[in-house]
């Protein structure tokens, strides 16, 4: 009840009379009241006026099951949710989630992770009350060779989102990585389970720096925020809804060739590294190169000094200008 009143608060200009939510919920005056104090406790200014009702005056970052739910109305990312306040890793819970039963596209979101996990193992503690922490839940059915892209399709979702909410420039670092300005606001790590035949499931973890104003002097030089690059708030439910609306678009875009192809030019034009000079770290040995974009695999393109192109899979890729890499 209480997200559907959030629901009628929010999309409501008028005032919301008590007795109406009575008749709807088929609940007491009493009941309607003891939510209306549940949200204020959590944040939401409502104003309550005798014969007239209940008014949403102000929406503030609020992160939590009830604001969500009143969010995300997609076919089917996100429409089922797990929030938790704390939380060690929402990737982990992801995937205890899916040997659970839970179905594609499942959420896992917290206000603070105390265990994340970025590429090759490293941690990342994350505060409460200031970001985005999120795994999302896929259960696809094309072969597992087929998958290696998903992290590029989830790199874009965010890119597009943040365009669209804020009207802040974004771009991808090759293969996982958002940046803005020259610093990172977001990482992605991708996990999957598989069988020799097929994918047991997918979680896609995604972090995303929103509303931090400082960080620790080891990594201030190359890592940022959304507030810090905008110099205003960003309301985190609502952000998470726009990446989960633009990542189901591509993802089913993806599944009608099961590549990138669909997306390529789209992804290609978000590209940092795109045309410029990259340090790829390969364990055979490090070259140099000129990135050329992406391939419908999602390998990056690198042409060498004697124009031959090599198809970069894996390995870590440092971007002339970023990441302290000059």
């Amino acid at each position: 009840m209480k997200t559907e009143i959030l629901i009628l608060l929010r999309e409501s200009t008028e005032y919301v009379s008590g007795q109406e939510l009575c008749e709807r919920f088929g609940v007491s005056r009493t009941a309607v009241w003891k939510v209306i104090n549940q949200l204020k406790e959590e944040g939401y200014v409502i104003e309550a006026v005798q014969n007239k009702g209940y008014k949403l005056k102000e929406n503030p970052d609020v992160l939590s099951f009830s604001e969500l739910k009143s969010r995300i109305h997609n076919k089917w990312a996100g429409n089922t949710i797990y929030y938790y306040d704390e939380t060690g890793s929402t990737n982990a819970d992801a995937k205890r989630l899916a040997e659970e039963g839970a179905p594609h596209g499942t959420i896992a979101v917290a206000d603070k992770q105390n265990a994340g996990r970025g590429r090759r193992g490293r941690g990342w503690c994350s505060p409460a009350g200031k970001d985005i922490y999120f795994t999302l839940l896929l259960r696809p059915e094309f072969a597992p060779n087929k998958a290696s892209g998903l992290t590029l399709v989830m790199a874009l979702a965010v890119v597009k989102a943040i365009s669209a909410l804020g009207n802040l420039e974004a771009g991808i670092k090759w293969p996982n990585d958002i940046v803005v300005n020259g610093r990172k606001v977001c990482g992605i790590l991708t996990e999957m389970n598989v069988e020799p035949e097929y994918i047991q499931h997918v979680v896609i973890g995604t972090g995303i720096n929103v509303n931090l104003d400082e960080f620790p002097d080891d990594i201030k030089e190359t890592a940022t925020s959304l507030y810090l690059e905008s110099g205003r708030q960003w309301p985190r439910a609502e952000l998470l809804q726009m990446v989960l609306k633009y990542f189901e678009k591509y993802y089913e875009k993806y599944l009608q060739t099961e590549d990138v192809s669909g997306i390529l030019d789209e992804y290609n034009k978000h590209l940092v590294n795109y045309n410029k000079e990259v340090r790829v770290l390969d364990p055979k040995g490090e070259f140099h190169g000129i990135a050329r974009g992406i391939n419908a695999m999602g390998e990056l393109l690198v042409e060498l000094e004697d124009k031959r192109i090599v198809e970069v899979y894996a390995g870590e890729v440092s971007v002339r200008g970023l990441f302290g890499y000059v």
